[in-house]
């Protein structure tokens, strides 16, 4: 976390003129002062100036989603990312070094109890691809015996806990056996070697969306990459980074950085956008690290590629088939606020042959998953997601692509409940169909 004085300076920029209100969501939803960026950047300063930690403020970090939307909007350039960061620091982990007063408590102490154990549960078991491979058996056994439809109808885990009702409502459909099979540690490139890339297969994403996984494995091959894929991966640190659990995020860190150091890539290719970010923020994130961890955190932040932006860099080398479907993109928050990388994405896509892509009205706004924040906030989530899910049915289109596996769940259980029978898949996915000349989703 950045230093009181640098925390400052970065609030200083805010010069409150309210561009960010209409690119926020919470205060789209709400329209209230303090669940804006503005509202919060003044919540900041107060605390940096002495003021108690009170849980009403609490509540207003809590309800930030992170999109960054707000960033992109700012004509004065204001690092929201550094404040609403150190914020929810404050909020989760308060130290007696921390940059207030009010730091010295513990900042948990401002949720409710119930809500500092859903914290608990998520933060032990979503980084870690063992303990939630393990824990999917019971819910692969209700999906297959419909019990998590009926549980669902009797809103009784809902009832029991909202995060517990969010979790049953969002879990992905179970993956076939071959699906979950692991990646091998090296998937050769495909003719000519133009370039040996490490590839992050994350936690959440290899237990639920494992087919994003290999289908970016297989476009970066038929691309002409060697990939490495490391052993025992596990967190990049991005839910923890995120959600304001800077030690854990910085633990998270340095073995992501270990582990691609010893596999020697000249780049390390992410496919899931809030990873991406996390990864990018290493460098800030090991700022002042002693043992050399300042210079290696900088180091592997340079080599941090999303898919899309190292395909454009490395240029096509696979030919394309056609895929005659019309799909609407979404930005995901993390890819186009945080990485700013929009047009990439759009160019691989467009050079599809047959496929047509439209926009999607107000593309810029945050869909509502937001890392665990679809769990955390459940009913703010559950509108964004119908609002998203309007407007990408507006779009006629009978495909959605995003680049963000969170997203698509999100959106395609928005879709789902408004009766919309739209496919859904991730950049990687349609790529790798077009390359391979079959049908999408196959």
């Amino acid at each position: 976390m950045q230093d009181e004085n640098t925390l400052r300076e970065v609030a200083k920029d805010c010069v409150h003129c309210g561009f960010c209100l209409p690119a926020c969501p919470t205060y789209q939803l709400w329209a209230e002062e303090m669940d804006s960026p503005r509202g919060r950047i003044y919540l900041v300063n107060q605390i940096l100036d002495g003021a108690e930690l009170s849980s009403a403020a609490a509540e207003h970090f809590d309800r930030c989603l992170g999109c960054m939307a707000c960033m992109t909007a700012c004509p004065s350039g204001v690092q929201y990312d550094q404040l609403i960061e150190a914020a929810r620091v404050w909020t989760e982990e308060a130290r007696s070094s921390g940059p207030a007063p009010a730091a010295e408590a513990p900042a948990d102490g401002k949720r409710p109890t119930q809500d500092r154990i859903a914290r608990a549960a998520i933060f032990s078991l979503f980084p870690y691809p063992r303990r939630l491979r393990a824990m999917t058996a019971p819910l692969r056994l209700a999906q297959r015996t419909g019990l998590d439809r009926r549980l669902a109808r009797s809103r009784l885990p809902a009832r029991v806990s909202p995060v517990l009702g969010a979790a049953l409502r969002l879990a992905p459909p179970s993956v076939s056996a071959a699906a979950a099979r692991p990646l091998p540690e090296r998937v050769p490139a495909l003719g000519t070697r133009r370039a040996v890339v490490g590839m992050l297969t994350g936690c959440v994403q290899s237990v639920f969306f494992p087919r994003v996984n290999a289908a970016t494995a297989r476009v970066l091959a038929a691309e002409g990459c060697d990939v490495i894929i490391p052993r025992g991966q596990g967190c990049c640190g991005a839910l923890s980074l995120h959600s304001g659990r800077e030690a854990e995020a910085i633990a998270f860190a340095r073995r992501t950085i270990a582990m691609f150091e010893q596999a020697g890539v000249d780049a390390v290719v992410v496919n899931s956008a809030g990873c991406g970010s996390a990864m990018k923020e290493y460098e800030r994130l090991l700022r002042g690290a002693d043992g050399g961890w300042a210079e290696r955190a900088a180091e592997m932040s340079g080599k941090v590629r999303d898919l899309a932006e190292f395909l454009a860099e490395l240029g096509p080398a696979a030919p394309r088939h056609p895929l005659p479907v019309t799909a609407a993109y979404h930005d995901a928050c993390h890819l186009a606020h945080a990485q700013r990388i929009t047009r990439q994405p759009r160019d691989l896509l467009r050079a599809i042959p047959g496929l047509t892509l439209v926009e999607v009205p107000d593309a810029g706004t945050c869909c509502g998953s937001a890392g665990v924040y679809n769990l955390l906030q459940p009913a703010a989530a559950s509108e964004l997601g119908a609002r998203k899910a309007e407007s990408v049915q507006s779009t006629g289109a009978p495909l959605l692509i995003s680049a963000n596996p969170g997203c698509s769940l999100q959106i395609a259980l928005a879709l789902a409940e408004r009766g919309q029978d739209i496919a859904v898949a991730h950049t990687a996915e349609v790529l790798d169909a077009s390359i391979r000349g079959r049908p999408l989703l196959d």
